[in-house]
């Protein structure tokens, strides 16, 4: 016989309340949705990369000088590429996450099928470009991929819908500030990578927008809950990415080169914090009053942490089977 106890009945019930306050915004989602569609640039990866059966003469040529141009992109560019690049083949992971705390079988069904098939076409265009250009050790790439998904990404969220979009909105403009900044780091001699990475970093701009839009609606709803659940996540995220080898020792690499590190991830709470005007709500209850106080803690702690971190930093040496053991000297 199974017994249940009265916090496991709490429990099911804020669950379930949760799911009606998402289901209150449907007409809202689907709103945004047709926005979002609206707006978008939908690109392919043989837009940019030719990949047709028969190549001409000249397609083939545009292969020989792209191998030619990536000569001159630096080891630690390449590292943030292919770490960008396994973040984005971890995307099994986060369409059963959203489905698991949405429903697969609910109108948010929708929305989690189209931004797959809209995040999909990240890695199939990242993929294509190193495979293409030979920008490292592939089948070293594809050993990490395989380790990544084969591990898995199961956030204890306690089944909890509101997580999910507070961890979209921070996890997308994470995404978008690292994809734009890797291609910065290349610079203009290889032009076709950094346009390839500044179309993903608009997508990422998009899907960004309708998370961060989704939470300010439930904060409108119920905001002490949405406050508690924010409290759960905002402190510190990892990057998708966190599950795969090397992952450490690659952030850290980004860090030290500028491409993203935890002084963005304080503007990135700083900017939500503000957008979802979170130090003004009013008429919470005790639990919403302690979380919002936390919330807006948060940025400082940051900078102290950001502070503490670089003050330890040293000159380190790294070196990844990615870039063939190379080593690359940091400070």
């Amino acid at each position: 016989m199974n017994i249940t106890t009265k916090a496991q009945d709490e429990k099911k019930f804020e669950m379930e309340s949760k799911a009606e306050v998402l289901a209150a915004l449907e007409q809202k989602v689907k709103v945004w949705m047709e926005s979002h569609i609206s707006k978008r640039n939908l690109w392919f990866s043989s837009d940019f990369l030719p990949a047709d059966e028969k190549n001409t003469d000249d397609q083939e040529i545009i292969f020989s000088k792209l191998r030619e141009r990536v000569k001159s992109i630096k080891d630690s560019s390449r590292i943030a590429i292919g770490m960008n690049l396994i973040t984005e083949e971890g995307l099994p992971h986060f369409h059963r996450v959203i489905a698991k705390y949405l429903g697969s079988d609910s109108f948010w069904s929708k929305w989690n099928n189209m931004w797959t098939a809209e995040e999909d076409r990240h890695g199939c265009v990242l993929r294509d470009y190193v495979r293409d250009s030979r920008l490292f050790n592939f089948s070293k790439f594809e050993q990490m991929q395989y380790a990544y998904i084969e591990i898995g990404f199961n956030p204890n969220w306690e089944k909890d819908p509101y997580r999910v979009f507070v961890y979209t909105t921070l996890q997308e403009k994470a995404t978008q500030i690292s994809h734009k900044n890797t291609g910065n780091s290349v610079g203009d001699n290889e032009p076709l990578i950094k346009g390839l990475l500044s179309s993903i970093a608009a997508d990422e701009a998009k899907h960004y927008t309708f998370y961060r839009n989704v939470f300010n609606a439930i904060l409108e709803i119920d905001p002490n809950r949405a406050l508690s659940s924010a409290l759960k996540i905002m402190p510190a995220i990892d990057m998708p990415g966190i599950s795969m080898p090397n992952f450490r020792e690659m952030a850290d690499v980004l860090t030290r080169t500028g491409i993203y590190g935890p002084r963005d991830y304080k503007i990135i709470v700083e900017e939500v914090l503000k957008f979802w005007k979170i130090e003004f709500i009013e008429g919470l209850n005790e639990i919403g009053r302690i979380a919002q106080d936390k919330l807006m803690a948060i940025p400082k702690r940051l900078e102290r942490v950001s502070d503490y971190l670089e003050q330890k930093t040293k000159k380190k040496t790294f070196s990844f089977e990615l870039i063939y053991n190379k080593f690359l000297v940091m400070d």
